[in-house]
């Protein structure tokens, strides 16, 4: 018997070359389920300092990523770890330092738990190599096995492929070898993300503006062959006063644009592409009558990518959000929430629904806070998008176009948070809707018309949605009803 033949070196009790006072594996052919180390292997990803090569590991110093670990220097990323220093984002666990989150282990650093099914497992932890008596015997037995059974698969295999091809047949296929499909020709079904995308993509422009607040750009939709485009104030606004917009068509054309008229209260702008004829216009479609889980299709310019489609659904309505991310009650709107990706550059850019309808103009995102940088927001999207109702842009849109300002409904009262839920009413204004209706200061409006109002926003939010002259009726907390027609005025600053 020498050292080379596993299966003779030595009987339980005898002692292994070179490991006199232990026995167990002989020194120069390591456990085939080791990952080997000095004092030798063990059980299945246990791993020591040094030693001679495991069965799998390619020899050498620092080979990050092995897929049982390797002992020696840091090394991040490992599957099932290594025992080296800080090995961050290990799926099993490490025993280095500090390795939060670890699938199986504990987010300290000294010594995760271990998954024990499949193979029997002492400590992980670099130690003495097992007697051999014990369960790498076993192991031993299974490979052997293994072994067995992989050759006498292998012999079945060759001796059908030789049958077939004496037949003149071969049973092997080549994807490298298939002809490829027919290219696709026609138009995209109907209700798909495709027909959406084919029939809104020659209507959505990325926008480029320059002003006193630096460079942006964002998004927008045309809603006439003649140059007009709807986006966000928000957009434009740096270059409303003396700066300069670029629409950049799909087509990679370019024309210079003019803001027609804008609304900071409702983030809704129309700008006016110079030059500009037989332009694609968009199809508008209505947000009054709009289903919670519908799918939509959100198209637009996120960081600069031109002409990119984001879908998903509906995700709620009515959520009270400030236009343009300012915290100013007066720029209260009635959003419709999505989860399809919004990201900075979409900002003007339509959501439709599957008709290819446009059914909002994408204005907001919701944004943690950033766990890296206290008290800054992760600007990305998380699933949580708002978009302006398009019924109430294309009321202010229209307004701007025939009129050159907006028009902004109001009822005439300053509105706080009630302590027991609701709108309390603050200060009512001379000869306002509010007072003409017999609205007075202390009053809390738990209702219009049939939508519950739970704080001031959302009353204001709700009456944003409204066009001037609409009648409401107001429910208070006392169960008085109130019937307001609601006023309108000009914008101030559009």
């Amino acid at each position: 018997m020498t050292d080379n033949d596993p299966a003779g070196a030595g009987k339980p009790g005898d002692p292994a070359p070179g490991t006199p006072e232990q026995g167990g594996w002989p020194k120069e052919e390591p456990s085939p389920w080791s990952v080997q180390g000095q004092g030798g292997g063990g059980y299945p990803y246990q791993a020591g300092p040094q030693g001679s090569p495991n069965p799998y590991r390619a020899p050498g110093q620092q080979e990050p990523g092995n897929a049982y670990g390797a002992p020696g220097q840091p090394e991040p990323g490992h599957q099932y770890g290594a025992g080296g220093q800080q090995g961050s984002g290990t799926q099993h666990g490490a025993p280095g330092q500090q390795e939060p989150a670890n699938h199986y282990g504990a987010p300290g650093g000294h010594g995760p738990s271990y998954p024990t099914a499949t193979y029997p497992m002492q400590a992980m932890r670099p130690g003495p190599t097992p007697r051999r008596n014990g369960p790498a015997k076993l192991v031993a037995g299974v490979a052997v096995l293994a072994l067995l059974v992989g050759g006498g698969a292998g012999a079945a295999g060759g001796y059908l492929v030789a049958e077939n091809s004496a037949n003149g047949t071969n049973s092997s296929a080549n994807a490298l070898n298939q002809p490829q499909p027919a290219k696709q020709t026609g138009s995209a079904q109907p209700g798909t993300v495709e027909a959406v995308a084919e029939k809104l993509g020659p209507s959505v422009v990325q926008l480029q503006t320059e002003g006193q607040g630096g460079a942006a750009e964002g998004s927008g939709f045309v809603i006439s062959s003649d140059g007009y485009i709807m986006t966000n104030n928000h957009v434009i606004e740096n270059a409303a006063n003396g700066g300069s917009i670029t629409v950049v068509f799909p087509n990679g054309n370019r024309a210079n644009a003019s803001v027609v008229g804008r609304d900071p209260t409702t983030d809704i702008a129309v700008i006016r592409a110079e030059g500009a004829n037989n332009l694609t216009a968009v199809e508008l479609g209505r947000s009054d009558d709009l289903k919670v889980g519908q799918s939509v299709v959100a198209i637009g310019s996120p960081f600069e990518l031109a002409g990119t489609v984001t879908s998903g659904i509906v995700s709620s309505l009515n959520r009270p959000v400030t236009a343009g991310g300012g915290g100013d009650q007066t720029t209260v709107m009635d959003a419709v929430q999505t989860d399809a990706a919004i990201n900075p550059g979409n900002s003007g850019g339509p959501l439709a629904n599957m008709s290819g309808q446009v059914i909002g103009i994408n204005s907001a995102i919701y944004s943690p806070q950033s766990s890296r940088a206290p008290g800054q927001s992760e600007a990305g999207n998380v699933g949580i998008g708002f978009a302006i109702p398009i019924d109430q842009a294309r009321r202010t849109a229209d307004d701007i176009i025939k009129n050159g300002h907006a028009t902004q409904t109001y009822m005439g009262a300053t509105v706080g948070d009630a302590p027991s839920g609701g709108a309390a009413i603050g200060e009512v204004q001379q000869g306002s809707p509010a007072e003409s209706a017999g609205l007075k200061g202390g009053d809390v409006v738990t209702k219009l018309d049939d939508r519950v109002i739970d704080d001031a926003n959302t009353l204001v939010a709700a009456i944003r949605t409204r066009a001037p002259g609409e009648k409401v009726t107001l429910t208070l907390s006392d169960n008085r009803t109130l019937e307001v027609t609601l006023g309108g005025q000009p914008v101030q600053g559009g």
